[in-house]
């Protein structure tokens, strides 16, 4: 079974910080783009942030200048630096990995911001 293994989810305060890590095997984690998606509670889930294997990031407009993806091979893990929360940041985080026509997804991390 694939996994993606996600940490650092929790409750935070607006205006805080958290960093979420997903953790992958080094052939999941190298077939193509690596990226981060949110669902909020009654809402689709949607692309946060995501980043090609050339580092190429890409992120939504809501969290331009707020959120920063990163991916290190050598831990074949992605992270996601999350600055200045805000209380409609509030969803289960999904770490997801894309390529090769494959596709695959971690369990979810919740992060809460209490306003």
């Amino acid at each position: 079974q694939v996994q993606l293994v996600e940490n650092g989810g929790g409750l935070v305060q607006a205006g805080g910080s958290l960093r979420l890590s997903c953790t992958t095997s080094s052939s999941i984690f190298s077939i193509g783009v690596m990226g981060w998606y949110r669902q909020a509670r009654g809402k689709e889930r949607e692309l946060v942030a995501s980043i090609s294997r050339d580092k190429k990031a890409n992120y939504a407009d809501s969290v331009k200048g707020r959120f920063t993806i990163s991916r290190d091979s050598a831990q074949d893990t992605v992270f996601l630096q999350m600055n200045s929360l805000k209380p409609e940041d509030t969803a289960v985080y999904y770490c997801n990995s894309n390529g090769l026509g494959m596709n695959f997804w971690g369990q979810g991390t919740q992060v809460t911001v209490s306003s």
